[in-house]
């Protein structure tokens, strides 16, 4: 009886790519490690600025909106995570994280959109949403999906469709449903839509004290919660955060890193506390293409490199634990000598989520091609 009751509430994967490499030695910082120090003379951060987790990592200062989370155990940290193919191109190693194929180019649809394919019938066409303009790689596929930047500007008109793109986007979606279910709702998206279009967000007020930053992240991600609490059947969500590409000028406690992870941390922390009882059944997962090198350059900044670090935030996770294994930072330890090692494939990460989380058991569909090793089980939940 328990578990049918567990059953009846809905689960949501949200997805958060930082868009541009992030510095995950930066980031969750291996402050017992003398190589960090000995490698980054000038944007380190030092000892006593750290926000310790476990005697051997800890966070950003920037991330101080994380502690919190921390020690509820909502927030668990992968280290040394990422895609195994060796390629520092933005734009590929994207392309590989969105459509789950490290190295291959052949795949036109993305793996979230190809994690529905188990997950069920689409009831509701808000099942699947990115925030912004377009819809992204990871989202592409042949399970209905919306992009929106802004819920006021996403115009549904009963009575005439063509004035939108999304309202043909959405009579496409009824009319190739053979889905009783999903025709009877339909009458009931588009008033759910008008309701939206015709809330104001500045009157929208988050829940339980929840501060958003000004910006586009924290817009994305208060939007978000809108969305999930008006109760349109969200399943599975994508966001994304720009601004990590540090080639010059890094920073250290202060500076071009700080200032991003402030926005990403304050954001994602607001999500969260938004949510509330929600949260319960929302699992949040950060990705970024690759990591950034061990040493810094001649700039005071980062260059392209390997392994990076994951979050997961969420109520079935259990946090306050870093996971993976810690390859090292030593000269011989390193990836080509230059950048932290991968010991985590984000596929497993995303696959412990998608099989636990949401009850996905059709994994070689979302990951063709990828086997995940025992030993590589990482048990976050």
């Amino acid at each position: 009886a328990f578990g049918a009751v567990e059953t009846t509430r809905p689960r949501r994967l949200v997805v958060i790519f930082q868009r541009g490499a992030a510095d995950g030695l930066n980031i969750v910082i291996p402050h017992a490690e003398r190589q960090y120090y000995a490698m980054r003379p000038s944007i380190n951060i030092p000892k006593k600025a750290v926000l310790d987790l476990d005697g051997f990592f800890g966070l950003h200062p920037s991330l101080a909106a994380f502690q919190p989370l921390w020690q509820q155990r909502h927030l668990a940290v992968v280290h040394a995570a990422g895609s195994p193919d060796p390629t520092r191109s933005h734009f590929d190693a994207q392309d590989f994280m969105e459509t789950g194929t490290p190295g291959l180019k052949a795949p036109e649809d993305g793996w979230l959109n190809r994690s529905l394919r188990s997950l069920g019938e689409a009831h509701s066409p808000f099942r699947a949403i990115a925030l912004g303009a377009t819809l992204p790689r990871i989202l592409k596929g042949s399970q209905p999906a919306v992009a929106m930047a802004n819920i006021n500007q996403f115009a549904v008109d009963g009575r005439n469709p063509k004035t939108s793109v999304a309202a043909n986007a959405f009579e496409a979606m009824y009319d190739q449903s053979s889905d009783s279910v999903l025709h009877a709702t339909g009458e009931e998206t588009f008033e759910a839509v008008k309701m939206l279009k015709s809330a104001d967000l500045a009157k929208y007020r988050p829940a339980n004290g929840a501060n958003y930053p000004k910006g586009r992240f924290g817009d994305s991600l208060r939007q978000l919660a809108q969305l999930i609490k008006a109760n349109l059947g969200v399943q599975v969500a994508f966001a994304d955060i720009g601004g990590w590409d540090h080639h010059v000028n890094e920073g250290a406690v202060d500076g071009q890193l700080g200032n991003v992870l402030r926005d990403f941390s304050q954001s994602l922390a607001a999500l969260w506390t938004d949510l509330g009882d929600l949260g319960e059944d929302t699992v949040i997962v950060t990705m970024s293409e690759f990591g950034r090198t061990a040493r810094e350059n001649g700039n005071r900044g980062t260059d392209h490199g390997h392994a990076n670090v994951m979050f997961v935030l969420g109520g079935p996770v259990r946090g306050g634990k870093v996971y993976g294994q810690w390859p090292g930072l030593d000269q011989s330890q390193l990836y080509e000598g230059r950048d932290l090692a991968l010991t985590t494939d984000f596929r497993q990460v995303i696959k412990e989520a998608l099989a636990k989380h949401m009850g996905n058991t059709n994994l070689a569909q979302v990951f063709p091609g990828y086997v995940s090793q025992p030993s590589r089980v990482l048990n976050f939940m």
